[in-house]
């Protein structure tokens, strides 16, 4: 599915080039070919590191099922804002929210439900299009708190 990416198991992080192939479906990161969470977080952190005038990133979680789904889709996005930290990212920089099984992008029952993204909300300290920075998900916590 072209403009989306999910966070699986571990692989190979991500050659420095590839951060010129982080693109934007909107104001969501595209990330080709990152399918671990290494690669994804760091490039994600290299992103987030070339480009200082993206002041807040929306770390979204989103998890298919029921009524845990909600917790748990705050969990995930709270566990890869600590990874980002780990990299070097401000945790200042970051809004965590979880969604739930609220934003489907495919059947209810098919895994690509669960996954995490990234969305640029706040350029220069101005958020953009006049959106919130949650999104309209649930906060998970504070990111600096989590440490």
């Amino acid at each position: 599915m072209r403009g989306r990416w999910w966070l699986a198991g571990a692989a190979a992080l991500l050659p420095a080039a590839a951060l010129a192939q982080v693109t934007l479906d909107g104001h969501r990161l595209v990330l080709p070919g990152a399918t671990g969470d290494d690669a994804t977080i760091a490039a994600v952190a290299d992103y987030l590191a070339a480009k200082s005038y993206i002041t807040t990133l929306r770390v979204e979680g989103h998890v298919a099922g029921g009524g845990e789904a909600q917790a748990l889709s705050e969990e995930r996005a709270m566990a890869v804002s600590r990874k980002l930290i780990d990299k070097g990212v401000d945790c200042r920089r970051l809004v965590v929210v979880g969604f739930g099984s609220t934003k489907p992008v495919a059947a209810p029952s098919d895994p690509a439900n669960t996954r995490v993204e990234f969305v640029n909300v706040a350029l220069r300290d101005r958020l953009i299009g006049g959106l919130p920075a949650d999104g309209g998900g649930r906060l998970a916590g504070d990111p600096c708190q989590a440490q």
